[in-house]
């Protein structure tokens, strides 16, 4: 028998060390060999792990040929694939050197789950020389190895020296110390960390890294101290097979739910599992250990877990009942019997115990002789006899002749194994054969045991449920034993249909005296079905059917599914399991989770009979699964598969505020708002349905709703078509999501499809209510809407004459009318007229277009007047304004010597100014460019005439007062205005003249007193009136008159007052629909 696994030796591997290599002592004080880890190299996880079942070795190559170097891993305890590093030096990666110098190859052998990673190098050269490590990880596991390449020269000439490669080939001449014992690592775990690099290279440890994993894992870690777990399972158990064990841990929360696993599965409470709650401490009572049960064992309390071992122990086999002394008669069978203390076939040698026996020769001796027999003639007469030894043949003879056999006479002579011989002779006497077999009898016989038929003795209590079956629980083992009887012992065999059931096996058939038994070990489906026992012997035979009905937990139920949801409920449903068990089931548990949560939550505790639950208290928009199990009298399935993930919602509440938008001969335009509570399955669209008001169908139309439209609409209005003109229909509309459709919203009353007629109306844009500009080039698109049923009819005119489409473009739909120009030019600036008109109704509307351009230089630019260091200009406003107000002029000035222009004013508003600073003895030129809304003039108007700064001596020029007096001049006008009532506005000018002027305001020639509505201002000759709130009736033509002793002038302008849409100006003569 093996001996079971110890806990310190699981899954361990010990190589032995290479003979040529001394073995390291405890304290690592030897220095390895560069090919070797640092001594205790414990810290890493090759020594633990030993991935790595081929290493490569250290090489010598030559230069200029290829060497190859192959690792092979073991991955057979491994979750994933390993990650292969392969370094040179201490951290140099080689993965990313790979080319045509550096090459490297992967294979998987999938029979021995062994990953080979090869590295080549071709045609060595120099610089390869040194040390390489490779490097397996794989999650928490590791392994390493390191290696050496030596490169030699091929033995021809190499041409040049290679300075580099006899510096690597130098040898270290090294002095012979005597050898101390030093422990490099107290040294190391004393020493400052500025400080180990010294001593690794004082003492020879070449893996730094090693050495650093090493003294990490070396220093003591106090252990994390668990919230859930006041004391945890210990680090591995032991048991006998057979015997029962208990796991117990102590938990901080004594409500806290537990779940124990087994590798990795949950363990279900069972005969075979019990699970104990005392306070704070669970338990895990395992009965009847067998070697299935030796495996790795977790508590989880959440997200904490405690994780043991139980290993199972197999008890020695030990000999119970030693041998008896035998004494046989020469030539028969000798059989030694012991007993053993567990069942099975063991090869046993007899070194511990002895026995005797002894051999006798027993002469042969008659045990039965022939009896007389007196007998009726043609009845047939039997003699017997019986010997000692049953290799001994007879002779019958009568009247001293020895009988023949034939037909009438048979002779027979049976023996079998050890039971006794028996020989007859069968005579069947006739009435002149009156002669009779007598003595003497020349055959030595014995005494024979009589012969019984064999018997099945089944035993239909216990197990059996009724007569002749057998139940069985699958897993389980079954041991059914069948008594048997007859003489000599029969031949027992059992059979399922035409199969003939061994000895050996999981399924096997174990044969006693008058006893066989028939064992299944880990019951199975398929073991289930009709055995027949058959026992034999000479005398006869018996059968007996045995029935055994394996039951077990159901299959996982199927095709779980969500047949409907609420707004925080789903119906669910499910297919039965096809497979029951073999007992029926009783009902089900459900569970459920969010998409993504590995966390399940129980649905119910007491099972539910029926194949379909509705869930509730579930959260509206979020995404969730469902399982089920099925359980019957022996215990829970596993868990079906989980549904397709589901969503509760609800449908939304009915669209609201159904109007109707339009009517036509045979449509009808519907618009509504949506559903006041959506939710979260939001809205997919919508779906109209109409019908015929009331009554019996007729003309070929249903009063059943019909729907209009094939999918679901977006948007929040819709067209119905190919309505009957004239009839009553009736219209609904309802919102449609994942849930299904909402209630419907439907029409107060009915709607009859008819056109309507409807006066045209023009809805002009705010912008176009001024005057609209544009500069020279750019695009001009005017959308204009406008309503009227029937369709109106458009006209458009400019400046009162029909507008030429070769001009600007004209687009008209049902709703409105587009004036497209491309490019704007000119002789697009006017005024347009738009008139909608269905039969006798018209309306209209104008409104102005200016298409601007830069202005054009100012003309006649004179110098009138130079003194001291100024000169003054004059000049007069371009011919060509750009189509637009000219908003100021900028000057500049050039000497004539240098002939460079500098800007000395800008935005200056008259057509004259003065030019101060020039240079004495400079004579100066001028030039003025003018300015409107797109910008200066391209071009300049340059002064006729220079201004010469003379150089003279320093002298007083007699004062002349300057007559300053001038009659009133306003020097900027008033603009035509257009404002919105209601919103205050003002008109401005500037004037200039002395005495300064009197200032008058006028209203279509009506003088402004003091009116509170109107404020009059003056600042430094810029006149403003504030117009507070003006109404439609503050509209007209306002004017500014200045007065003093020497003359007077005067400007005016227009106010348009626009009130509220679709009313009219009384003094507006421009617009006819503002």
């Amino acid at each position: 028998m093996p001996e079971p696994k110890k806990p310190g030796a699981k899954g361990a591997k010990v190589e032995a060390p290479p003979a040529d290599k001394p073995a390291e002592d405890d304290e690592g004080r030897d220095e390895l060999p560069e090919d070797e880890h640092v001594p205790g190299e414990e810290p890493q996880m090759s020594q633990i792990s030993g991935l790595l079942v081929e290493k490569p070795q250290s090489v010598t190559a030559i230069k200029g040929k290829n060497v190859t170097f192959v690792a092979k891993v073991d991955s057979y305890q491994l979750l994933r694939k390993p990650n292969m590093k392969w370094l040179k030096g201490k951290w140099m990666d080689l993965g990313s050197k790979a080319g045509k110098h550096l090459q490297f190859k992967e294979t998987y052998d999938r029979n021995t789950k062994i990953y080979t990673y090869e590295m080549t190098i071709v045609k060595v050269v120099d610089g390869d020389a040194g040390g390489y490590r490779c490097e397996v990880t794989s999650k928490d596991k590791c392994d390493s190895c390191t290696f050496d390449i030596s490169v030699e020269d091929a033995g021809e000439d190499a041409g040049e020296l290679d300075f580099s490669g006899l510096l690597k080939k130098r040898e270290r001449k090294q002095k012979e110390e005597p050898e101390i014992n030093v422990d490099v690592w107290e040294i190391l775990k004393n020493a400052k960390p500025c400080d180990y690099e010294k001593i690794a290279f004082e003492y020879g440890i070449t893996d730094l890294r090693g050495m650093l994993k090493r003294l990490k894992k070396m220093k003591k870690v106090e252990p994390k101290k668990s919230d859930a777990f006041l004391k945890k399972l210990d680090p591995a158990y032991s048991v006998e097979k057979g015997k029962k064990i208990q796991l117990s841990v102590e938990l901080a929360d004594p409500n806290a739910q537990v779940k124990w696993l087994r590798n990795g599965q949950e363990i279900k409470p069972s005969a075979k599992y019990i699970f104990e709650s005392v306070g704070g401490i669970r338990k895990l009572t395992i009965n009847k250990c067998t070697l299935a049960d030796d495996a790795a064992y977790e508590c989880v309390v959440g997200e904490e877990k405690s994780f043991t071992e139980v290993f199972v122990q197999e008890p020695p086999v030990t000999i119970t009942k030693m041998l008896d002394d035998v004494h046989v008669v020469v030539g028969e069978k000798v059989e030694f019997e012991v007993e053993v203390s567990d069942e099975g076939y063991y090869w046993t040698h007899c070194h511990s115990f002895s026995s005797f026996f002894s051999i006798i020769e027993k002469e042969l001796e008659v045990l039965q002789s022939i009896a007389d027999l007196t007998l009726k003639a043609a009845e047939q007469a039997v003699f017997k006899c019986e010997v000692s030894d049953e290799k001994v043949t007879g002779k019958w003879f009568k009247d001293g002749v020895e009988v023949i056999p034939s037909d009438r006479i048979k002779m027979t002579h049976i023996g079998r194994y050890s039971s006794p011989l028996t020989a007859s002779l069968i005579d069947s006497c006739i009435s002149r054969n009156t002669s009779s077999l007598t003595s003497p009898i020349l055959l030595y016989a014995r005494t024979l045991k009589p012969i019984k038929p064999p018997k099945i003795h089944l035993d239909t209590t216990g197990s059996f449920v009724n007569k002749n079956t057998i139940i069985v629980v699958a897993g389980n083992k079954l041991r059914f034993d069948v008594d048997i009887t007859g003489d000599p012992p029969p031949t027992v065999c059992w059979k399922k249909g035409d199969t003939v059931r061994a000895s050996e096996g999981r399924v096997r058939v174990e044969t006693r005296k008058n006893l066989s038994c028939f064992v299944i070990e880990g019951a199975e489906r398929a073991d289930e079905g009709l055995y027949h026992i058959t026992v034999t012997n000479p005398a006869g035979e018996d059968k007996a059917d045995v029935m055994v009905k394996i039951v077990d937990v159901p299959d996982p139920p199927e095709n779980v599914k969500c047949t409907g949801v609420g707004e925080d409920s789903a119906s669910i449903q499910w297919d039965p399991p096809t497979f029951d068990g073999g007992v029926p089931v009783k009902g089900y548990l459900m569970e459920r989770k969010k998409k993504g949560s590995s966390r399940w939550t129980k649905l119910n505790f007491d099972i539910y009979e029926s194949t379909t639950y509705e869930a509730k208290k579930m959260i509206e928009g979020v995404l969730y699964e469902m399982r089920v199990f099925a359980v019957n009298g022996i215990g829970m399935s596993q868990p079906s598969a989980s549904s397709k993930p589901f969503m509760p919602i609800a449908p939304t509440s009915e669209p609201t505020r159904l109007t109707v938008e339009d009517v036509t001969d045979g449509t009808c335009a519907l618009k509504w708002l949506p559903p006041e509570r959506i939710g979260a399955g939001g809205i997919d669209g919508y779906i109209i349905e109409y019908c015929v008001e009331g009554g019996e169908a007729r003309g070929g139309l249903s009063t059943e709703w019909v729907q209009a439209n094939e999918t679901p609409v977006e948007k929040n209005s819709y067209r119905v078509r190919g309505l009957p003109v004239g009839e009553k229909m009736l219209f609904r509309v309802t919102a449609v999501n994942i849930a299904g459709r909402s209630p419907p919203a439907v029409m107060a009353q009915a709607v009859t499809i008819r056109e309507i007629v409807e006066r045209p109306k023009i809805r002009l844009p705010r912008e176009l209510r001024t005057k609209y500009i544009k500069r020279v080039g750019e695009k001009v698109n005017l959308v204009i809407p406008f309503q009227g049923k029937p369709r109106p009819v458009v006209t458009w005119l400019k400046d009162g004459a029909p507008l030429d489409t070769k001009l600007v473009n004209i687009r008209t739909s049902d709703v409105d009318t587009i004036l497209f120009i491309r490019q704007a030019a000119r002789e697009h600036s006017g005024q347009y007229t738009l008139s909608v008109q269905i039969e006798n109704m018209e309306d209209k509307v104008n409104l102005e277009i200016q298409i601007v351009d830069k202005p054009g230089p100012p003309i006649a630019v004179t110098v009138t007047d130079v003194w001291g260091f100024n000169a003054a200009l004059e000049w007069k406003p371009p011919k060509d304004n750009g189509n637009c107000e000219i908003t100021g002029y900028t000057i500049q000035k050039a000497d004539l010597k240098t002939k460079e222009w500098f800007t000395v004013l800008e935005h200056n508003r008259r057509p004259s100014c003065t030019v101060s600073d020039l240079v004495m003895g400079n004579e100066y030129t001028f030039r003025v460019f003018s300015e409107n809304i797109c910008g200066m003039s391209d071009d300049a108007g340059i002064s006729k005439n220079t201004a010469a700064i003379a150089k003279t001596g320093t002298y007083t020029l007699p004062y002349k007062e300057k007559d300053m007096c001038s009659s009133p001049k306003f020097i900027t006008p008033l603009m035509d205005r257009s404002v919105i009532a209601g919103y205050s506005a003002a008109i401005s000018c500037a004037v200039r003249g002395y005495p300064k002027p009197k200032i008058i305001w006028m209203k279509n020639k009506m003088i402004i007193g003091e009116d509170p509505k109107y404020l009059m201002q003056n600042n430094q000759g810029v006149l403003t009136l504030n117009i507070r709130k003006p109404s439609l009736f503050d509209g007209g033509k306002y004017t500014c008159k200045a007065i003093n002793d020497l003359g007077e002038d005067e400007v005016e302008c227009k106010l348009v007052v626009r009130g509220t849409y679709g009313q009219k100006s009384p003094s507006s003569p421009v617009c006819n629909n503002v």
